[in-house]
């Protein structure tokens, strides 16, 4: 198994595995937006028990990282409109005033959760990640053998298979021609006086 500091320091690593977010779900639930799809920097850091300015910190350290994993700063109108659409259903009151917003998608959080060093929820993410990861090989090694085993299984039942289709034949041709004697029997049946 690989040892879960790795995915720290290992961009090739994360990026491999940027589409697991079904880990986040696993260690803990995490809260989105009304829209479904984005958290706020808050959420994040209320997911990962850290205080916000870390995750502002960290998000700023690996900017491109998390921008290439749905990271997103809403400004002007696009703001205003997500705000109006987003966050007037929260508890919170209406932010007002607000310059800009980031947004965090499911692959940033777990991106997120792969870079953030002294949280014990995102070492139970990336953990969770590495198991799972471990158990992939085992789990195609025993599909790839069921497949094969399935493969002899249908060379053997090949030839019964094929004796089998040819006695139906035999029975489809036998009820073929009841019925043509029934149908001629029926005639004269109904020709006699």
């Amino acid at each position: 198994m690989t040892d879960e500091k790795v995915l720290l320091e290992s961009r090739t690593l994360r990026d491999d595995l940027a589409e697991r977010t079904d880990a986040l779900d696993k260690v803990k639930g995490l809260a989105m937006l009304p829209d479904g799809v984005h958290v706020t920097t808050e959420a994040v850091a209320a997911y990962f028990v850290v205080h916000r300015e870390v995750i502002a910190k960290l998000t700023q350290r690996h900017r491109d990282e998390l921008v290439a994993n749905g990271l997103r700063v809403l400004r002007g109108s696009d703001l205003r409109v997500f705000e109006m659409d987003n966050l007037s259903f929260s508890k919170k009151s209406y932010p007002q005033g607000r310059a800009h917003l980031t947004l965090y998608s499911r692959r940033t959080v777990l991106n997120v959760a792969m870079l953030l060093r002294d949280s014990d929820v995102a070492r139970l993410v990336r953990t969770y990640l590495l198991d799972a990861e471990s158990r992939l090989p085992r789990q195609r090694e025993g599909m790839e053998r069921a497949i094969v085993d399935i493969g002899e299984v249908l060379q053997e039942l090949g030839p019964v298979i094929h004796r089998m289709s040819v006695r139906l034949e035999h029975v489809e041709n036998r009820v073929d021609n009841t019925e043509r004697i029934v149908c001629a029997m029926s005639e004269r049946l109904a020709a006699l006086p």
